[in-house]
């Protein structure tokens, strides 16, 4: 009997050992080809995690391999998560989406936009209407990626400082009429936290979001602790054949160094279980474990399309992709809320741009996956 009971568990290991791993069979053959480094992926639903995956290296020389709780920067990410704690002042009654932005930043009154561009000479106009708060929010305002003085990096520069510069130069184009993508208009969103709220706009987005949800590794500011779990960035070498480590060209390094200011559109570190909190609680309506955060109202406002007609589909902070919602990061990251298959996919990776153009596979492979093996019926 004895001899029966230990075959069986020795059996019954075996079986687990090689249950089926649907999101690491799919990502690992870009690792053996040395188009990605490594991952961290995570699937739920409004209650709870599904899957969590690891995959690669963390850092490929000193072969470390990929750890659940590796902390990446997810860039652009930040913006959906600056729009969503902005709402909270929208649901307050604090801020209005259809506000004139001098309304709450005065250096923004009397600011022209381009009507004609040459090698010669600018002609500047007064826009049809000033930008709001709504085309801050949606990339409609015509205000530039960044300004001329943010660099050599995005980081240095106080927020209020890097807003002042932003009101002095002229518009790019008429608001309403264009979408361009601009790190400046969710700055800007940024700042009006800060006036509006009366504290910095870190200082909001910690007490109000980040420590709430239990986004306990989400930081502009990486302790030295933090820092030794940060993957490793990794881009194509020269010759295209493989991987070399790089670092993020946006940021002043070492990333502890409080000299750093915080970049609303751009700068937040965080881990996939970090991510997969905030997008848990946009699945589930604005609220998580008995806490409201957002209005179903405001809520609304974040899944639907903002943008004109014929221009890129976006709303306020967020990317939108049929019945989902999410955003991405320069390195590759992605978060994705969908509401009709009823789950949240959560892809952090450090990738400087793809080494081939296989690399531009793997989001979509690991979401088709996800969703084959998760989503609500």
């Amino acid at each position: 009997m004895k001899h029966i009971t230990s075959f069986l568990f020795i059996a019954l290991v075996s079986l687990r050992a090689e249950a089926p791993k649907p999101i690491a069979s799919v990502l690992q053959p870009y690792v053996e080809d040395k188009v990605l480094a490594g991952a961290v992926t995570m699937v739920a639903d409004k209650d709870k995690v599904l899957d969590v995956t690891t995959v690669g290296w963390a850092d490929i020389a000193a072969k470390k391999p990929m750890a659940k709780n590796a902390i990446f920067w997810i860039a652009s990410m930040s913006k959906p998560i600056t729009t969503t704690a902005f709402m909270m002042l929208v649901d307050e009654g604090k801020v209005s989406l259809d506000d004139p932005v001098e309304k709450y930043l005065p250096e923004f009154k009397g600011q022209m936009v381009i009507a004609e561009k040459d090698a010669e000479h600018v002609v500047l106009k007064k826009p049809k209407h000033p930008i709001t708060v709504r085309n801050v929010l949606s990339h409609t305002s015509g205000l530039a990626f960044k300004s001329a003085v943010e660099s050599p990096t995005l980081d240095m520069l106080p927020l209020r400082v890097a807003v002042l510069s932003y009101a002095a130069a002229p518009l790019q184009f008429e608001p309403d009429t264009k979408y361009q993508y601009a790190n400046a208009g969710i700055n800007t969103a940024a700042r009006i936290i800060e006036v509006v709220s009366g504290m910095s706009y870190e200082d909001f987005m910690q007490q109000r979001l980040f420590a709430p949800l239990g986004m306990v590794d989400t930081t502009f500011w990486p302790s030295e602790e933090q820092e030794k779990r940060i993957a490793t960035s990794y881009k194509a070498n020269e010759s295209k054949t493989d991987l070399e480590a790089t670092t993020v060209g946006q940021l002043y390094y070492p990333l502890h160094e409080r000299i750093r200011q915080p970049m609303p559109a751009g700068g937040l570190f965080s881990t996939a279980a970090d991510v997969v909190k905030f997008c848990q609680m946009l699945l589930n309506g604005g609220q998580l474990n008995g806490k409201r955060y957002i209005s179903e109202a405001a809520l609304k406002q974040l899944q639907t399309k903002q943008t004109g007609e014929g221009l890129n589909a976006y709303s306020l902070g967020f990317s939108l992709n049929g019945s989902s919602f999410g955003h991405g990061g320069a390195y590759s990251t992605n978060m994705s809320i969908d509401l009709a298959k009823g789950i949240v996919t959560v892809f952090m990776v450090q990738n400087a741009g793809w080494r081939t153009d296989e690399g531009k596979k793997i989001l979509p492979a690991f979401q088709k996956a996800a969703a084959d093996h998760f989503a609500k019926p």
